[in-house]
């Protein structure tokens, strides 16, 4: 991690740009119209250079808050769902004028983890994204709160984001923060800590620099912001994380002025299908492998045989997502299985040769092929 006096980023043709609930809504007080125009100037002006920029916006259930009189995040769902409802008329009204005085068209994109966990609705989504950004439009997206649940809710927009760059395969995921970056230690506590100016996507160390406690008015943190770095890297996506406070941050970002945290993709970017799998926030089900099964999984990434399978979780159908654990209880890898739970419990610890045997009949050899399997760890 070393600091340099220009930062040389790659050609950048697409930028995902973040901005989180302090800043859109200037600590609660209600949407910053002063911000929203400096960061619609500064986006326009990315255009006019060619790039495309997807806007991943977070501030509807702020502005709902403040709009309804609430001081607190709610904690009830229904109620973060109605000040959601009423905060996104206010978030989509103001983009859009901004936008428009830059004679840019917004366009609103919502979103949930079923969005992106089926296959089809992933690609639809996709394909409609790159169509907004080949007309030309800036595409703001947001969590669907006003729907989503606990069992289908993306989490943050920090997440979100990263899903996003992964989606379109954005060259840079520049997320604007309330502060200048990753620390070594708290700034708001510390008075000598150290700006973290680049690092590695996958490096675990970064984690210890950061607490896991949550905004007033989001779901994030500096945490939430490391993990959405690690998503991005696997499709070879860049991370930024910056102020959204400094000046013209977007156009200096890009013109590599070192501002805040830089986080480097650092392995091969997964193709398009297993990053797909990756990107999968909730699976259907668990595998508990053997210590053997664990090794050859992680050493040479191949099909998962149920011969290592010790023991099976959940009620999921064939062609569902299951992640697949060692002894330990750590992820090893996640992928899309050829049988149901009910019949890998009766052909666990069983040899490929013995599945017709055990079940009558035989779909295919492997629990899951290795094509549709991603390592984790």
């Amino acid at each position: 991690m070393t600091a340099a006096a220009t930062r040389a980023l790659p050609a950048i043709r697409r930028v995902v740009v973040k901005i989180g609930s302090a800043l859109i809504t200037a600590d609660g007080a209600g949407l910053d119209r002063p911000a929203l125009e400096s960061w619609a100037h500064q986006i326009a002006a990315l255009r006019r250079r060619g790039l495309e920029v997807i806007l991943v916006s977070s501030g509807a259930v702020a502005e709902g808050m403040r709009r309804l009189g609430m001081t607190e995040r709610p904690h009830q769902l229904h109620h973060v769902q109605a000040a959601a409802a009423v905060g996104q008329m206010g978030l989509v009204q103001a983009y859009e004028r901004e936008f428009a005085s830059h004679d840019l068209h917004a366009a609103q994109v919502l979103l949930t983890h079923d969005d992106l966990a089926d296959r089809s609705r992933y690609l639809n989504a996709r394909s409609t994204m790159l169509a907004l950004l080949e007309m030309g439009t800036i595409p703001v997206v947001n969590e669907n709160d006003t729907v989503a649940y606990e069992e289908i809710r993306l989490g943050d927009n920090d997440t979100l984001a990263a899903l996003v760059a992964n989606l379109v395969v954005a060259d840079l995921l520049l997320i604007l923060t309330d502060q200048d970056g990753l620390f070594d230690r708290d700034p708001r506590k510390h008075a000598d800590a150290r700006l973290i100016q680049e690092g590695r996507a996958s490096d675990a160390e970064l984690h210890r620099y950061v607490a896991a406690d949550f905004g007033r008015l989001g779901r994030g943190g500096m945490a939430t912001k490391l993990l959405a770095a690690e998503r991005a890297a696997r499709s070879g996506t860049h991370t930024v994380i910056a102020s959204g406070r400094e000046a013209q941050v977007m156009g200096r970002v890009l013109k590599g002025e070192p501002l805040g945290t830089w986080l480097k993709p650092d392995r091969e970017p997964l193709a398009a299908r297993k990053r797909w799998l990756a990107d999968q926030l909730h699976s259907r089900g668990q595998l508990q492998l053997d210590a053997g099964a664990a090794r050859v999984l992680r050493e040479s990434g191949s099909s998962l045989l149920p011969v290592g399978v010790v023991a099976v979780e959940g009620d999921f159908r064939r062609g569902e997502v299951v992640t697949c654990v060692d002894p330990d209880g750590t992820a090893v890898a996640r992928g899309l299985t050829n049988y149901a739970a009910s019949e890998i419990q009766r052909i666990q610890g069983q040899r490929a040769d013995r599945i017709e045997a055990e079940l009558g009949y035989l779909l295919e050899p492997e629990l899951i092929h290795r094509d549709n399997l991603v390592l984790l760890s």
